[in-house]
């Protein structure tokens, strides 16, 4: 591909940088956009990678028809076979008509299924036949439908390390991966990050009719140096915070460092944590005991909810007849009482790993549980409280009441 055609893709569509691994992804796609292949582009959060299933397309004979962004990881468990099949009329509680999914409506385009691996397995099966077979069936229906649709998929998961721990299907790998577009992180890619700073820039001065923001030479290094683990839209917020809160327009590293987290080691995609061989199963049976744990907690504490609700209900509608002065004192000492489980200490004598030093009671357990749910999923609280059964609320609202933030 001349450098002429190059350049002319990346400002259609916004893409801006001279790297050469982007410039590849670029080539890559274009190549294999009239070719009616399955795509999975690979990738950490904010590379761009949004845009090259609009490339593929657009170059593609599809480019004419429906073109759909999905994305899996967005949509609850229950309803995402709805959203991509569709469903029947009464499938389930509040399916009060028929409707189309993805896979119907966009028949004969293209089908961009964003965050790929966060599809649930059953899901996953469904969608390698549609893959294999163009069939689907709605939920709630026994009718087999026919599509014809080309899936480009998107990832920022080590898919290899989520297959080995059976979270994704490696059958559904294979048939996505006829072939692979990587997007090179922010870090790695050079000037490119100068350049885009100065385009984030420039954007806010035409947008709010300011003088846009410069970095001295000592800033530019700083910026190149950082490991950007929110990659392109992280160098974005930053842009567009100094352009609107610095006074001074030249930016020196001092100045720059205020914008910048603590910089921290980070891996080309999100792993799969997988169990030590050398721990025996003991840390894997250890979760688990805290889970059940968690669990027993959250059950008492719904039960006592549910008990002092009813006593209350009977105390303020009054007692049958029979009732004395002694059953409602013992109503009113109930709402003031503390359910005694939520204190009891848990007799143990180490850890199963052998540790002398282990949390002791309920409240303890729920601390070190959330502690290591969220060391395990980085800090993601969504993903943080769908593995602990919990809104992302509650989870929130733990976090501050243990202080983990």
């Amino acid at each position: 591909m001349d450098n002429a055609q190059l350049q002319r893709i990346k400002a259609k569509y916004n893409i801006v940088g001279n790297n050469d691994a982007l410039n590849r992804a670029i080539e890559i796609a274009l190549k294999i956009a009239p070719v009616d292949l399955s795509v999975l582009i690979r990738g950490e959060n904010g590379v761009g990678k949004e845009s090259f299933p609009r490339i593929i397309h657009d170059h593609s004979l599809r480019k004419n028809k429906k073109y759909f962004a999905v994305n899996c990881g967005a949509i609850p468990e229950g309803t995402i076979d709805s959203e991509l099949f569709g469903h029947e009329k009464g499938a389930f509680t509040g399916a009060i008509e028929k409707r189309e999914g993805y896979f119907s409506v966009a028949n004969g385009g293209t089908l961009f299924l964003d965050e790929v691996a966060e599809l649930p397995l059953a899901t996953q099966a469904r969608l390698l036949r549609v893959l294999e077979t163009g069939e689907y069936i709605r939920v709630g229906s026994s009718e087999v439908q026919h599509t014809n649709v080309r899936i480009v998929a998107a990832t920022n998961v080590d898919i290899e390390h989520a297959i080995r721990e059976g979270k994704f299907r490696e059958d559904l790998f294979y048939r996505l991966n006829s072939v692979s577009i990587n997007i090179p992180p922010l870090r790695d890619r050079g000037q490119d990050i100068i350049l885009l700073f100065r385009k984030f820039a420039l954007e806010m001065s035409e947008k709010y009719h300011m003088p846009p923001v410069r970095l001295n030479e000592e800033a530019q290094q700083l910026l190149l140096h950082y490991s950007w683990p929110g990659n392109v839209r992280q160098l974005k917020n930053i842009a567009e915070s100094m352009s609107v809160t610095c006074e001074d327009r030249e930016i020196s590293a001092d100045t720059l460092k205020l914008y910048l987290p603590a910089d921290h080691a980070h891996s080309q995609l999100v792993p799969v944590k997988e169990t030590s061989a050398t721990s025996g199963g003991f840390e894997n049976e250890r979760e688990i005991l805290y889970q059940i744990l968690f669990d027993l907690r959250r059950d008492v504490s719904e039960l006592k909810k549910a008990m002092r609700e009813r006593d209350k209900q009977t105390y303020v509608s009054g007692r049958p007849n029979g009732g004395n002065h002694a059953d409602i004192g013992r109503e009113i000492a109930w709402h003031h009482q503390e359910a005694p489980i939520e204190e009891a200490e848990l007799v143990t004598d180490d850890n199963f790993d052998g540790s002398t030093e282990s949390p002791h009671s309920l409240n303890d357990l729920e601390r070190s549980l959330i502690e290591r749910v969220l060391q395990k999923n980085d800090g993601r609280r969504k993903q943080a409280a769908n593995e602990l059964g919990i809104s992302e609320r509650t989870l929130y609202r733990k976090i501050k009441e243990y202080g983990l933030e």
